[in-house]
């Protein structure tokens, strides 16, 4: 038997190497002569640049940068010489986890440290970025990213203003001559999982910027801000950026990634599966074990368990599944091929008993549920 381990992580708790590895030593046992192979999966949060890079043998690179307020600190990316690519999480120089509670608000953030990044990962030789932009601190529409890369945002007396969200709503001109490479120069794809347009209800500012710590009155005024940062973009290269899916991604930067670096936006674990060939691994596989932190409403809403679901379906493959807390109910999760599902929550009686626990619940709720599934294809075959 063929056993295939691909968990995204459980978020604040284990990484989806600790999470595979935690599920292969509870299923070893079991059956020691099973094949298993541990390929952890990522959607272009947290963990994904680690991930590409071991999966290209790559390298990791630590730089100073900016942070979302403009303070100095070391942030990482991954590098693969070999095929010229950096793996990038905007949240290392630019995220919300880098930024005390006290100091959330999105009017006064940048993605400043993000751009820094992507200059770096070009001086070094990268021809291609892949750029995972989940967990911003940020709205400034990629503006600093911009302002990294060389690009100048003058207000209408010709002033050129910090790249932040408070500061959207001045921009009257872009001024690109001095930019540091031509965006035809690297190719960059960004890791997405969400559809969001720019702004207006559904945009980046009323969606998710109350998240980052912004009151009503700054959620309005940075919707302005990203209306008028959308005009002014149409105006300098023809480009609506408005309400383009995943342009609200970000903060924004979804918009500022097209519009200054011509990128494109891509789902993020279809992106992952695609450039690590793990469709491949699938043609040979007689089960799939994954797992996430929780299975809820968003499971299957473009996240990892859901492009996992829907490749596997095409192969037929039954899948188990093991998680922190289950929201889903069990025809659901059948619905999408998951056979089986256990959660840590349910194991240990409580979320801080689960996540406390995490690494050794795993390992005993795998054994369980393969052992159950063992139990049924044996029942089964009599």
């Amino acid at each position: 038997m063929k056993i295939l381990i691909s968990p995204d992580k459980f978020k604040g708790s284990l990484t989806s190497i600790e999470v595979a590895e935690a599920i292969e030593e509870g299923i070893k046992p079991v059956n020691p002569h099973s094949e298993i192979i541990k390929f952890p999966l990522a959607d272009g949060g947290d963990g994904t640049a680690s991930l590409l890079t071991r999966h290209f043998k790559g390298r990791f690179i630590k730089i100073k940068v900016h942070d979302p307020l403009f303070k100095i600190i070391e942030a990482e990316y991954g590098f693969a010489e070999s095929i010229r690519t950096a793996f990038i999480e905007m949240s290392s120089a630019s995220g919300l986890r880098l930024l005390d509670e006290k100091y959330h608000n999105p009017l006064y953030t940048t993605t400043l440290g993000t751009g820094e990044m992507i200059v770096d990962t070009v001086r070094r030789g990268a021809k291609s970025i892949i750029l995972g932009i989940g967990g911003s601190a940020t709205n400034d529409a990629g503006m600093g990213m911009a302002c990294a890369l060389g690009y100048k945002f003058l207000d209408i007396n010709g002033k050129e203003h910090s790249p932040t969200g408070e500061n959207l709503q001045l921009i009257s001109t872009i001024e690109d001559s001095h930019i540091l490479f031509k965006p035809s120069e690297i190719k960059v794809l960004v890791a997405c999982d969400v559809d969001n347009h720019l702004y207006g209800k559904k945009g980046a500012a009323y969606v998710y910027s109350p998240q980052k710590g912004a009151t009503p009155e700054i959620v309005e005024e940075l919707d302005k801000g990203l209306r008028n940062f959308a005009g002014i973009v149409m105006k300098k290269y023809g480009k609506d950026v408005s309400h383009l899916p995943g342009s609200g991604a970000a903060g924004g930067l979804g918009a500022g990634a097209i519009a200054f670096l011509g990128a494109e936006l891509k789902n993020g674990i279809n992106l992952f599966m695609e450039i690590t060939g793990f469709e491949k691994q699938l043609r040979s596989t007689d089960l799939i074990i994954t797992g996430e932190g929780k299975f809820d409403k968003q499971t299957f809403q473009g996240k990892v368990i859901d492009g996992l679901t829907r490749l596997a379906g095409k192969y037929n493959i039954p899948i188990l599944a093991v998680c922190g807390d289950i929201k889903v109910d069990s025809r659901e999760l059948k619905r999408h091929g998951i056979l089986k599902s256990a959660s840590l929550v349910n194991h240990f009686g409580s979320a801080d008993h689960a996540i406390k626990n995490a690494k050794s619940g795993i390992i005993e709720i795998s054994r369980n549920i393969f052992e159950d599934y063992l139990r049924t294809i044996n029942t089964s075959s009599i």
